[in-house]
């Protein structure tokens, strides 16, 4: 890789970083600026009711807030019939088991929340070393109404939409986030719900990778993800 970078003194390259610097500044001031837009997005009361299986017996939508305010959803991927978690989930997933308690002291719970069995989530949970919360949807329409799950025969008569826009593959699980809130009513609201790329940020290992010399290293693969299998799966 030397060959396709300048090698230059220290006073070079720290004039070099900060011309870079000043993107990077515009970049995080732009991104403040989207985050400010995106809470006055308005909000969607949900009305429907959804009752989830968890470790601690059936909960509602509500319930699931506990005493928060603000509720985050990971849609993980794990159809009923799979066997194991998707690996690109998972890819997410090994970056949530530390963040729930910083996410409690702002008023926030966070769930993962799939449509596989709630025996089969706890055994993946397991092997995989994860703790965070994680619920079956199994029995509700909750992935179907936030557009991460699809029937078949919505897919075959082409009228999935994923990301705000039609559906061309016919694959019945994707990813997303949502969030919500909750007044002090007891009323929820669905506020934001993010796919595809739009999730990125939360991956903390992407972050990283865009920091190194290769970056992602994924230009020239069947496709930008076909690297990354689960974390017990690697050779070490």
């Amino acid at each position: 890789m030397t060959d396709k970078h300048a090698i230059v003194s220290s006073e070079e390259w720290i004039a070099a970083r900060k011309q870079l610097l000043t993107r990077e500044k515009e970049l995080t001031r732009l991104s403040d600026e989207l985050s400010a837009e995106r809470r006055k997005l308005p909000w969607e009361r949900v009305d429907k009711g959804y009752v989830f299986q968890t470790e601690a017996g059936q909960k509602t939508l509500e319930e699931l807030f506990g005493a928060k305010r603000q509720l985050v959803v990971y849609h993980l991927m794990f159809g009923p019939d799979w066997e194991q978690a998707c690996k690109s989930c998972s890819f997410w997933a090994d970056n949530f088991n530390g963040i729930v308690s910083h996410l409690e002291q702002r008023d926030i719970s966070f769930v993962a929340i799939s449509r596989a069995p709630l025996s089969k989530l706890q055994a993946f949970a397991k092997r995989m070393g994860w703790s965070f919360r994680w619920v079956s949807s199994n029995e509700t329409d909750f992935n179907f109404d936030y557009r991460v799950s699809f029937r078949p025969e919505e897919l075959a008569a082409g009228k999935a939409v994923y990301n705000y826009n039609p559906l061309k593959e016919r694959e019945e699980e994707w990813p997303g986030i949502s969030v919500f809130y909750k007044d002090e009513s007891g009323a929820v609201f669905h506020t934001y719900s993010a796919f595809g790329r739009g999730i990125e940020a939360v991956n903390g290992a992407y972050q990283w990778l865009d920091l190194v010399p290769k970056g992602r290293d994924e230009d020239g693969l069947d496709f930008s993800m076909s690297w990354v299998k689960l974390h017990d799966e690697y050779a070490r």
